[in-house]
């Protein structure tokens, strides 16, 4: 089973920053989740809403915002918003990395920086998961290249369960813990998918998607898997 720490290890520092993802690495997850959006001045910057409300100390857009203007903002115990490329140095062959695709036009960019890394440092294409709730920008990120693993977000369940990530050449399907049952994972499995489940913490809810036969699981207590 896959050990996601999801948006670092936000059950023990503030979500989307490095103190986050250093404790996720620090805990030994296989992987590590973050979201991305592209600022006004073009950057890609770490940060789950499309609003800095809620997990910094500042108001406003995050596409609306110049990367300055994002930099000087305290996203919890004096921590910046960190962008992509930050993370990736920090992980540097000590987990994989999910990138969920949060704001418009994220495939292209976050695609190119991959590419970068793949072909100048000691990242492969297996390194990477794109996923999103924007299924086009997944269909995106697939033409620019073929071989990049995605997982496709969703937050029910479909009449025709897994069939969606079939279409999509998915890697994996990614759902919420409420929705997910056997049948889904049965059929998912059979279609050649894994399954990804977000976010469980509670220890009896561990237990269950284990028993479901789930195959990876996005915790904020990562240590807990």
């Amino acid at each position: 089973m896959i050990k996601i720490g999801h948006r670092g290890a936000m059950g023990y520092a503030p979500e989307n920053t490095l103190i986050s993802f250093k404790k996720a690495l620090d805990l030994r997850v296989d992987m590590i989740e973050l979201d991305v959006y592209v600022c006004k001045t073009g950057e890609l910057v770490v940060i789950h809403d499309d609003k800095v409300d809620r997990t910094t100390n500042g108001k406003g857009w995050v596409t609306e915002m110049t990367f300055e203007e994002l930099r000087s903002l305290d996203a919890g115990q004096g921590e910046k918003i960190p962008t992509l490329e930050e993370v990736f140095n920090l992980a540097d062959e000590k987990t994989k990395i999910n990138v969920e695709l949060k704001g418009p036009e994220t495939a292209k960019p976050v695609l190119s920086l991959i590419d970068n890394y793949v072909s100048s440092k000691r990242f492969s294409y297996d390194d990477f998961l794109i996923s999103s709730f924007d299924h086009h920008e997944l269909v995106k990120a697939k033409k620019i290249n073929p071989d990049i693993k995605i997982g496709a977000l969703i937050t029910g369940v479909p009449i025709d369960y897994a069939k969606f990530g079939q279409d999509l050449g998915a890697y994996s399907v990614n759902l919420c813990r409420e929705f997910i049952n056997q049948e889904f994972v049965d059929d998912a499995h059979k279609k050649g998918l894994k399954v990804l489940v977000w976010t469980v913490n509670d220890h009896d809810e561990i237990k269950r998607m284990k028993d479901l036969g789930v195959d990876g699981i996005f915790s904020n207590f990562p240590d807990r898997l």
